[in-house]
């Protein structure tokens, strides 16, 4: 992947960990709750499509981003938190190049396919 891309999302992470500063949680919240996205994997366990459908709904940033502004409306914290995390997870991951699956795979991403070739 190129550079210019992953620098792009190294600063959507560190945007992230600006709005997570901006709430009221301890730090090892943040630590704690950062790979939990990843368990959506647990979805190929059903098969790729379950799988792609899982993943993608935990790693799509506009679904982050809806999801912490129907926080902001209605003053909810955990709705907030659930959004960043959500957000900085997912630029983190497409940081190291993982990308919104594809159902042909859990390698198939929209940033090109992921593992050994």
């Amino acid at each position: 992947m190129k550079t210019i891309i992953k620098l792009e999302e190294l600063g959507l992470f560190v945007l992230g960990i600006y709005f997570f500063n901006q709430l009221d949680y301890a730090w090892w919240w943040f630590l704690g709750l950062i790979l939990v996205p990843d368990l959506s994997m647990i979805g190929y366990v059903f098969g790729n499509n379950t799988g792609a459908l899982c993943y993608n709904l935990f790693h799509h940033r506009g679904i982050a981003i809806a999801l912490y502004l129907v926080g902001i409306y209605f003053s909810n914290s955990l709705l907030q938190l659930s959004g960043i995390m959500l957000f900085t997870h997912s630029s983190m991951d497409r940081m190291f190049g993982y990308g919104l699956k594809y159902e042909t795979g859990f390698k198939y991403t929209h940033l090109g396919e992921i593992g050994k070739k």
